[in-house]
């Protein structure tokens, strides 16, 4: 039976979501991640002509979270290079063997202003929900550092979020991520 084919619309943000077969690691040490986004750029400069725009990301142990907003071309192969030289790069190192990723990468389309705020500020939180660190900018395989402007990643396309939050928009983005901690039972 053939798959569904995806929702697709120029000029649209996208949540995309990969995780690992069975649930199991994608990234064992700090080189996979930091592979995966190297894989990331490449793929951002390889499709210049038809650009994609990273807005936000977030890298946990078995799977993957980024934004996207798409220019005039589907996701599929964006993603699929992604996906493609990470698994190759894994499999090499750890000489693996069979799927790395479970099924194909999810995308559910942003449908409107606070949808993609929320979901933004779900990707930056993923680490604290996961009690892997207490605040979002202790994680160090996420976007949330360069919105809320400790670093500065090339990779991210920050205005996508940040000119909602004018002005001071690092200052307004951070409170608001970090005003839903004590939703989800952490306290800053």
């Amino acid at each position: 039976m053939a798959r569904k084919k995806r929702e697709w619309y120029e000029n649209a943000c996208y949540h995309i979501t990969c995780r690992g077969n069975h649930r199991s690691d994608l990234f064992r040490e700090d080189e996979d991640f930091a592979t995966y986004l190297e894989i990331v750029s490449l793929t951002l400069k390889y499709f210049y002509e038809t650009p994609y725009y990273l807005a936000t990301y977030c890298l946990m142990t078995n799977h993957v979270h980024l934004l996207v907003k798409t220019s005039s071309k589907p996701l599929g192969s964006f993603m699929k290079r992604i996906n493609m030289l990470y698994a190759m790069y894994f499999n090499k190192k750890y000489n693996y063997l069979g799927h790395l990723f479970q099924d194909r990468f999810f995308a559910e389309l942003i449908t409107d202003d606070p949808q993609l705020l929320e979901t933004s500020r779900y990707i930056h939180l993923n680490p604290v929900r996961a009690h892997m660190v207490s605040l979002p900018q202790d994680y160090d395989w996420s976007s949330y550092k360069t919105l809320i402007g400790l670093e500065n990643h090339p990779i991210i396309t920050s205005d996508i979020i940040l000119n909602y939050f004018e002005p001071n928009s690092h200052v307004n983005y951070q409170q608001f991520v970090t005003s839903k901690l004590k939703l989800i039972g952490t306290d800053i």
